[in-house]
């Protein structure tokens, strides 16, 4: 009995030190409630990684936009394929068929 006694006093010796309360106070205002927060730096660590997930993408694209520039300026034969790719162009003259592909 005399241990479970002595665990009481401790906690209440603990409870009752104004250091530990001061630390307790101090770990809960870091921890969740300032400005530089652990809270916010794992907030804003998901968003850097989101944000560099962005700018690969965006680098990707702007180097397949670049190639395709490359292939409109080369001449008239690739702007011509180009139109008729991309937005089902033809000559007057010319009769369209759109196959489509069902998986």
């Amino acid at each position: 009995m005399e241990t479970g006694n002595k665990n009481k006093r401790l906690k209440f010796k603990l409870l009752r030190n104004k250091y530990f309360i001061a630390s307790v106070l101090f770990l809960a205002w870091v921890v969740f409630f300032d400005e530089n927060s652990v809270v916010s730096h794992l907030e804003n660590k998901r968003r850097l990684n989101e944000l560099v997930h962005q700018k690969e993408y965006y680098k990707e694209r702007i180097k397949e936009d670049q190639q395709k520039l490359e292939d409109l300026n080369a001449g008239e034969s690739e702007l011509e394929k180009f139109a008729r790719e991309q937005y089902y162009m033809s000559k007057p003259d010319e009769d369209l068929f759109i196959v489509v592909e069902e998986n």
